[in-house]
């Protein structure tokens, strides 16, 4: 069955720009975390003074130690640590989707237990659902969940699993009973399952610059207590796409590799010649259009919805334009030296974004999945 595609024309609103001015502020006054080729790293001191703004799990009830604020206040903050390459990664996923996941599916021992430490900065979690023979195909997953006196014991394997070697919890897919000819969906659930347990191997991939960020988990008979599944046993798939809504359509997915772009503008400084001129405001303008869909799934978030083909629409797009950005402004700087500190900042960043931008269309689904889910949900296929 196809479905209209809606991105609804969602404009940030006066609290949201009002706070970047405070992100900006706090980003200044901390400068010394933001010295880094990326996002990426794991600075603990940074995550708690983000924490002490109140600033992780800004949209969760208060209750639970949120702030109830606006997906779009939320999507204000992300864009500006991720300009800024602020190292976010302490506590980002969990901030995106896992808490949000547990809010909803969780018991209530398992949010009293997790969620404050989520909002303190003091929890890393990873993501498990991509497999070694079955890559983003969520429905082809082979890890098994069997049941036992005291809860669940988990066996297979997870890859391309973020930060997994510092996380200290994953959210996993697994599968609790075969898929049937009707509905290759059926039979998946999603656990919480805590990395320290015995019986976890979290093996390193590393990045071709020799970065250590995704991982190979494997599981060998790791038992979890029996409400660390979250939400309805065999139906998880229904979760897990919802989820991936988050995880798909945020600033992440296209500003990746913006450090290349900013480094660009540095060098070619404030009077580039036509070409260059040409070439940056073509790049801004796909920029600020990949923007203007993010902003809009951010709203339906906000208003509830679970805009699943837009936010796959939107990690399609971001990934081809973050992955050919680095070439684009290779070419645009190739005979520009005004300036030898400016060139050494934009080599520097060119040589780490062009060895980070192959991986970019594996994280959150691969190219060839979104497609698909894109062409399912226009009634293609």
């Amino acid at each position: 069955m196809s479905q209209a595609i809606q991105f609804d024309p969602i404009r940030l609103p006066d609290a949201a720009e009002d706070l970047r001015s405070e992100v900006r502020a706090f980003l200044a006054d901390n400068a010394e975390h933001l010295d880094r080729p990326s996002r990426r790293g794991f600075d603990h001191e940074f995550a708690r003074k983000v924490a002490a703004k109140g600033w992780i799990g800004l949209t969760w009830p208060k209750e639970y130690g949120g702030q109830e604020r606006s997906f779009l206040e939320r999507y204000v903050i992300t864009e500006e640590f991720l300009v800024a390459r602020a190292p976010s990664q302490v506590y980002f996923t969990a901030d995106r989707q896992s808490g949000p996941v547990i809010l909803k599916y969780g018991d209530e021992e398992l949010k009293r237990q997790v969620l404050p430490r989520i909002i303190a900065g003091e929890c890393t979690f990873a993501i498990g659902m991509s497999e070694p023979d079955s890559g983003s195909d969520l429905f082809a997953a082979k890890a098994k969940a069997e049941r036992t006196n005291e809860g669940w014991r988990l066996n297979g394997t997870k890859v391309w699993t973020t930060a997994a070697h510092e996380a200290d919890y994953m959210i996993g897919l697994f599968r609790t009973s075969p898929a049937t000819k009707e509905n290759r969906r059926h039979g998946l659930t999603q656990f919480l399952v805590d990395m320290k347990k015995p019986g976890i191997q979290t093996r390193p991939i590393l990045w071709p610059n020799g970065d250590h960020d995704f991982n190979e988990v494997v599981f060998e008979d790791v038992d979890l207590p029996a409400n660390h599944l979250l939400g309805e046993e065999d139906n998880a798939w229904m979760q897990a796409t919802a989820e991936l809504a988050y995880e798909r359509s945020g600033p992440e997915r296209f500003l990746e590799t913006i450090a290349v772009l900013i480094e660009l503008v540095n060098l070619v400084g404030p009077t580039p010649d036509s070409r260059a001129a040409e070439g940056l405001g073509r790049l801004v303008a796909q920029l600020f259009t990949l923007r203007r869909m993010s902003i809009s799934v951010a709203g339906m978030l906000a208003a509830g919805k679970e805009p699943v083909l837009e936010a796959s629409i939107v990690k399609d797009l971001g990934t081809v334009w973050m992955q050919k950005l680095p070439d684009i402004c290779r070419d645009l700087g190739a005979l520009i030296d005004r300036d030898l500190a400016a060139r050494q900042r934009f080599e520097a960043a060119l040589t780490s974004n062009m060895l980070i931008a192959p991986k970019l269309t594996i994280q959150g689904g691969t190219t060839e999945i979104l497609r698909g889910i894109i062409a399912r949900g226009l009634g293609l296929r």
